[in-house]
Parts: structure tokens; sequence; C-alpha cells
């Protein structure tokens, strides 16, 4: 035996333990600083801690131009006919985009919808240079009924509208033996909260900033649940704030570190080894087609994580241009055989009007740019707190919707949430499962926490 042949035999399995151990490498827990993230100029300053009431109140002059805007662009002839048969496969439909917008336009009542949004209590406060916008919902005291406190995170392209319908669910629920008091914010830059005046503001920090909000309202410990951008900032707080999240319900279980990658395609490519007996009875898509459909459905992930503000330019401007690029994805994402339907079966798990609402968020508020630059700060992997290889320990229902952009078995993320006390399959409802199926979603976190 040679030389050279002795050298690589040898090298061989230390390349396999250096894999592994790069593989399955488990980080601290990262301490986060209070960090600043308004404009420089204030910096420095006392920020004022207090917490303010806020009522949407958007005026009329930001309403009459938006019904200018859509009545230019549906009497225009610049939307360009879709391909014959093509559906949702193109993206958004321009026939249903007419639909959408002559209803938006002559019988979409935001001033209607505005009072239903001011049903439930909104506030401000000040935080690390931000205004950040919540909704607090106090139950009702009742004897013997214990008050505990729940934060609830929205994602992109969602906002605050996406948990309307689960607030009466959560915050007084039937047959339980708790009530849960619920803090429901907007994301930095998000809607009616202010966005970052500087790069970094990930998902990491978020975390840190709802800590913040949660220590200033009195919870020093409390329960989140979260969906999306939501579900992965609930996986943040848990990670780094163990003492003070008592229970976590997500959506969306990830594990993005290597090792959860590696699991994902093992559980995906041979189920039959690796599923579990909740998860062997769906039919779900194997490895290599869940990377086929992420390959189609993710190419405003790429530009929104390289380019957002160029996009930006153009969604703040064209209220139907907003309406295409937002709604589009609550199509496919709830369930991918809509993508063949003229209308993207947007109607059959929502109405006109509350997905309406939901654009009405950004536009009115103008944020679209500051939201989708959270893809440039939570994706880019050198950008901000990375927490991949930190265990979470928090206790943790993970319910995954069998219509969603990816469903990840419980095997794939075990290495990532080592406390995962309840793992669900749920065969309704796709990525937007509290907006789609909330009497579902809220019966089982409400049944988790009260476990808890």
């Amino acid at each position: 035996m040679g030389i050279i042949t002795k050298i690589i035999l040898l090298l061989i399995p230390i390349g396999i333990a250096y894999l592994y151990f790069q593989v399955t490498k488990i980080d601290p827990i990262p301490h986060v600083e209070d960090a600043y993230w308004g404009p420089k100029s204030e910096q420095g300053k006392s920020e004022d801690v207090s917490i303010r009431p806020f009522k949407i109140n958007i005026s009329k002059e930001i309403l009459d131009d938006l019904n200018a805007r859509l009545k230019n662009e549906l009497d225009s002839n610049r939307l360009v006919p879709p391909l014959e048969n093509v559906g949702f496969g193109y993206g958004f439909n321009s026939n249903f985009l007419k639909k959408v917008g002559n209803h938006w336009l002559s019988k979409y009542d935001w001033r209607a919808r505005e009072k239903l949004l001011n049903k439930y209590p909104h506030f401000k406060t000040k935080i690390g240079g931000l205004d950040i916008h919540f909704q607090h919902v106090k139950p009702k005291a009742k004897n013997g009924i214990e008050t505990r406190p729940l934060l609830i995170l929205h994602g992109y392209p969602g906002s605050i509208i996406e948990y309307q319908k689960m607030i009466p669910l959560l915050s007084e629920p039937k047959n339980s033996k708790y009530n849960y008091e619920l803090i429901i914010p907007s994301l930095p830059g998000y809607g009616f909260s202010s966005g970052a005046a500087r790069p970094g503001l990930g998902t990491v920090e978020m975390a840190n900033i709802f800590k913040r909000l949660m220590d200033r309202l009195g919870h020093k410990k409390f329960y989140v649940l979260g969906g999306d951008w939501g579900a992965i900032i609930t996986s943040d707080l848990a990670t780094v704030y163990p003492d003070n999240v008592l229970g976590a319900h997500s959506a969306n279980c990830l594990s993005w570190g290597l090792e959860g990658h590696i699991r994902n395609f093992l559980a995906l490519t041979f189920r039959s080894f690796f599923a579990s007996p909740e998860e062997a009875e769906h039919n779900w898509p194997t490895w290599g087609e869940t990377f086929s459909f992420m390959v189609k459905e993710s190419g405003y992930l790429h530009i929104q994580a390289t380019k957002p503000d160029t996009v930006g330019v153009a969604l703040s401007h064209s209220p139907l241009g907003l309406a295409a690029y937002l709604l589009e994805k609550f199509s496919t994402w709830t369930n991918r055989t809509w993508i063949d339907r003229d209308d993207g079966g947007l109607l059959e798990n929502f109405g006109m009007d509350e997905l309406l609402d939901n654009v009405m968020v950004y536009w009115v508020t103008g944020s679209i740019t500051t939201a989708v630059r959270l893809y440039s700060e939570g994706l880019i992997p050198w950008s901000g707190i990375n927490v991949d290889r930190v265990p979470t320990n928090v206790p943790f229902d993970c319910h995954a919707l069998s219509g969603d952009l990816i469903v990840v078995p419980k095997f794939a993320i075990s290495n990532k949430f080592t406390n995962i006390k309840r793992y669900k399959v749920n065969a309704g409802g796709g990525h937007f499962g509290a907006f789609e199926i909330p009497n579902i979603i809220a019966a089982d976190a409400v049944s988790f926490f009260n476990s808890l």
C-alpha cells in the first residue's frame, strides 16, 4: 500500500468525523443586547416608555388617493390578459384581479372594516427607538378562572388581520380552566409598527423587542403562538429566553440548521423508516416534490432577500400590484392544487373583504417596503444573530398543516425542538392556519396551554 493511499485512508475518517461535528455542533444561548433601532438623530435621548392608546383612523386623503389610483388602473388598458387555461400558473390571473379591484373600489367599505378592527383596544409604545403597535385584549374577570398572558405573532404576507377571528376563541375560551390575555403586535416594519432605521433587525432581534414589550406589560413569563415569520420569532423567543416562555404553539416548526435539512431529506425520502404514526396516515409530498414546489413558489423570497427596496417602489405605488403580489400567496400557500383555477381558489377559505383588510393594512401604512426588508435581515446567513444550532428546550406544540408550503416531519425538527409535547398533523388548512381554520387552531392552542 503506497503512502498516498495510506494518507487518503487516514483522512477519510478524519473528514467524516469533522463533518459529523459540524452538523451536530450545538451553540450556547447567545446574549442579545437591548439594541436601538430608531433614527440616529434620536439616539441617546431618554425614551418615552409610556403605553399610549391608539385608534386606527386613516385620513380621507389617503383613502381618496387609493380610490383615484384604483379607478385609474381599472380604467386603463395596462392589465395584460392572462394566457388561456393557465389559472394562477403564471401568477395572479389578471381577469380575476379586475374583479378584486372592482370590489375594492365599489363594494369594500374601509370605514366599516376600520370600525371592526377598533372593536378591540390598540396601543403603541416606544421600544428601541421604534413605535411598536399592538392589540391588547383582556378577558373579563371571572371567579375561579385564572388569566394567563399569550403573545401572538403574525408573519408575511399577513398582519394582525390573520388573528381577528381567533380573539374571542382565545381570550375567553369555552370549557377552559384558564382565560388568556392577548397581546397581538404588528411586527416592526409591518402595518402600524415603525421599521428600523438601520440594517440588522432580524428575527432574534425582534424576539428581543417582544420580550421587552412583555416586560413592559408586566409579564415576566408568558405563552407565545405564531405562524410564518411569527413562528420563527416564536422559536427564537423560546430559544433565547427559555426562562420567560412557558410554552409555545407553532404552525411552522422548522429547523433551519444543516442537521435539520439533512433530517428533513431523510424523513421525506425514507418515510417508512422515519415517519411517526401520525405522519404515516398522510400522503405528504416527497422531498423532491417539496423542493420542486418551493423553487416555483420562492421567486418573491429571493428578490425580497436581496433587493427589497426595489420591489417596494412598485408595490407602494400600485394598489392592484400590491393586491396581486400579496393575495397570490393565499392561493397556492393554502392549497397547491388551486394554481389551476382562474380565481386561485381564494374565496374558498377567505372572504373578499377580509383579504382586502390585509392588503389595506400594508397600503394605508405604506409599510410594504419595510416589511419585505425582513427577508434581507432574516434569511441572509451573515445578517444578525443565528440560533439555528441552539436547542430549544421550552415545551412546544408543533401543529403541522398538510396543505402548507413545507410539511416538516417530527424527526426533522426533534434536534432543534427537544421538548415537543405534542406533534399533530392536520389534514385541513394550509400556511395561514389561524386565518383559515381559526376554530381548530384556537382549540388546539387552548388545549395545549391548559395542559401546561
